[in-house]
């Protein structure tokens, strides 16, 4: 035996941590940090790139017109009034569908019948939805001017939609960010259905 020989291969206890670093790096986005950049084409094949926004308060929607939840929320024009009610030349709205079996043409015939006009961004690889850690449609996101993500989670305390008066999230943060103060409640746990990811 050679003094001072070390093995060829490493004591394997000492390399588990590395996977850990690796997946820690590529997790969900993560609310007071700077929101993980992106470019996504949307319905049309226009190119949108997170940063381009930058100097804006900023809004992710995951969507899938074929969840009950989405057709609720449509139906009562939620996402269109938060929006409206911000003030659309203050807020960006995003919509982003990472359904593996979405298509642009059913992104914008959804569109033209819902009648809005935010874009749909197309991401049916899930790449952007896993980054993010969308789980559920509708799951929501919104990004500070700076381009640090201020909130995560749900739209409402209203999973169901029986509450008259439900507790718009997005609704509140937007108003706190475009007054200059911290958002009051980061988080909430978003409801719906699951993101049908490709498997």
């Amino acid at each position: 035996r050679l003094v001072g020989h070390r093995p060829a291969h490493p004591d394997p206890r000492r390399a588990r941590p590395l996977p850990l670093l690796f997946s820690a790096a590529a997790s969900a986005a993560t609310v007071g940090a700077p929101a993980p950049d992106f470019t996504l084409k949307d319905e049309t094949g226009k190119e949108h790139k997170l940063s381009q926004y930058k100097g804006k308060v900023v809004v992710l929607e995951w969507v899938n017109p074929e969840c009950p939840f989405v057709v609720r929320h449509y139906k009562a024009k939620t996402m269109q009034t938060t929006w409206a009610g911000a003030g659309e030349d203050k807020v960006v709205w995003l919509a982003i569908d990472s359904t593996a079996h979405n298509t642009p043409e059913k992104s914008a015939a959804w569109k033209k019948e819902q009648g809005f006009s935010y874009p749909i961004l197309q991401d049916p690889e899930g790449t952007v939805g896993k980054l993010y850690g969308a789980k559920t449609t509708p799951h929501m996101y919104v990004i500070d001017s700076e381009g640090v993500l201020r909130f995560a989670g749900g739209i409402d305390d209203d999973p169901r939609g029986r509450k008259e008066k439900p507790k718009n999230f997005v609704k509140q943060a937007l108003a706190e960010l475009l007054a200059g103060k911290e958002v009051s409640e980061k988080t909430s746990t978003p409801y719906g259905c699951t993101v049908k990811y490709k498997e």
